[in-house]
């Protein structure tokens, strides 16, 4: 939040030079992209910029940056200059939910984009919805962030009406695992592992419970701690059970060493696991990697005619850090912020209305483009009303997307 003292503030008062607004505080520069005064809105970005999950969080934060500068260069909403501001949760939910509170007190901040974790999730929900303050993640998928935990039951009811994702839900990625590796890939026996963290676990049980359904088995389970990178008492354990897959709900720092350790053992099967290993750093960590499955939400944004200029805008920034596979999410995340931005200033006159969080906040149910990964637009919980999904094999080191589809949901 900007700290004026109170001579500042007389003196600019007096010089008549000041503009005060509710939400949005008025800028003299245009900062080359159009000129004459413009009303500052800050779009915030949570995410780990730092720690074992950074080369994802590197990778949010930059595509939101993109999508912030591409809004102020084409002067997409007039009179309206976006800033963004990073914060780095570290993965940690109690330092997410202290930056969920920094935001909460910049009253120019009209937007959030992120976290990644939805276990930092989780911490970051209820001030946002008590503030009023718009929340969309690129890569949340825990299920009950918007609908509770009813939806195991078919009691679907919405939690928070300030939280929206561009992600699918873990619902339809572990629908969609079972039926890739049941269905496709042939193996009906799998061990089944998760790390305990809101992500992980929820995304084994749903894949538990598709998999199941559909015929296959679950021959044993464990549970890991998500800092243990020793995994050699679970991989002795497996091997027994004959298990043709292990299923991994979980992230790639530790992912990565459980396959190896894995393979080290002689068990030549592959790890699957959700988005959260689908990272290019997983094949850096694990020298036997080739082989391994992975789901993520959406299509590769490289096979999608609408993320070409998305591709082509982040090389020309020249971000030393790729995109990795939540950067065309977290480019629509913030564009549909940037739109209902547009919404609430075009349905106020062209001017930012007073209570900015309120109106912004309205505008997301009816926001709708077509953004990097697709139609963006959201149902009756804040959930994307897109469900494709991909899976993905390691082949020459590297993630390769091997089958695109929507799961069959009872």
């Amino acid at each position: 939040m900007r700290q004026r003292s109170l001579l500042a503030i007389t003196a600019a008062l007096a010089a008549g030079s000041l503009t005060l607004t509710a939400c949005g505080s008025r800028d003299d520069s245009s900062n080359g992209s159009g000129g004459g005064d413009k009303t500052t809105v800050v779009i915030g970005v949570d995410a780990p910029l730092t720690g074992d999950l950074s080369a994802l969080g590197l990778g949010i934060r930059n595509s939101a940056e993109l999508a912030v500068k591409t809004a102020n260069k084409e002067e997409y909403v007039k009179g309206i200059e976006f800033k963004l501001e990073p914060l780095d949760d570290q993965a940690q939910p109690s330092v997410g939910q202290q930056n969920a509170q920094k935001y909460i007190s910049n009253k120019d901040v009209l937007g959030v984009v992120g976290p990644l974790n939805s276990s930092v999730s989780q911490q970051m929900q209820k001030p946002f919805n008590d503030a009023g303050l718009v929340q969309v993640s690129p890569a949340n998928t825990g299920t009950e962030l918007t609908q509770g935990d009813g939806w195991k039951t078919g009691n679907s009811v919405r939690q928070f009406k300030t939280f929206f994702r561009t992600a699918t839900t873990d619902e339809v990625q572990g629908a969609f695992a079972a039926e890739y590796l049941y269905n496709k890939a042939g193996i009906k026996k799998v061990y089944l592992i998760d790390d305990q963290k809101t992500y992980g676990a929820g995304l084994a049980a749903s894949f538990k419970t598709n998999f199941t359904k559909l015929g296959g088995k679950i021959v044993g389970s464990d549970h890991v701690n998500p800092d243990d990178r020793d995994f050699n008492s679970v991989v002795a354990k497996i091997k027994k059970t004959g298990a043709e897959a292990l299923y991994y709900g979980g992230e790639y720092p530790a992912a990565a060493p459980l396959s190896q350790q894995l393979k080290d053992s002689g068990q030549n099967i592959p790890l699957m696991g959700g988005d959260g290993i689908v990272s290019g750093d997983y094949p850096k960590l694990n020298k036997k990697a080739e082989g391994d499955l992975g789901t993520s939400v959406g299509k590769p944004v490289e096979q999608l005619d609408s993320a070409k200029k998305f591709i082509a805008d982040y090389k020309a920034a020249g971000y030393e850090d790729p995109y990795e596979v939540y950067g065309g999410l977290t480019y629509d995340a913030t564009w549909s912020i940037i739109e209902a931005v547009k919404l609430a200033v075009e349905g106020n006159d062209g001017e930012l209305p007073s209570d900015a969080r309120k109106a912004v906040l309205d505008a997301m149910s009816k926001v709708k483009f077509d953004g990097v990964t697709g139609t963006i637009s959201f149902d009756e919980f804040g959930d994307t009303t897109n469900t494709l999904m991909t899976a993905y094999k390691i082949k020459k080191n590297a993630w390769a997307p091997e089958f695109s589809g929507s799961p069959k949901l009872d």
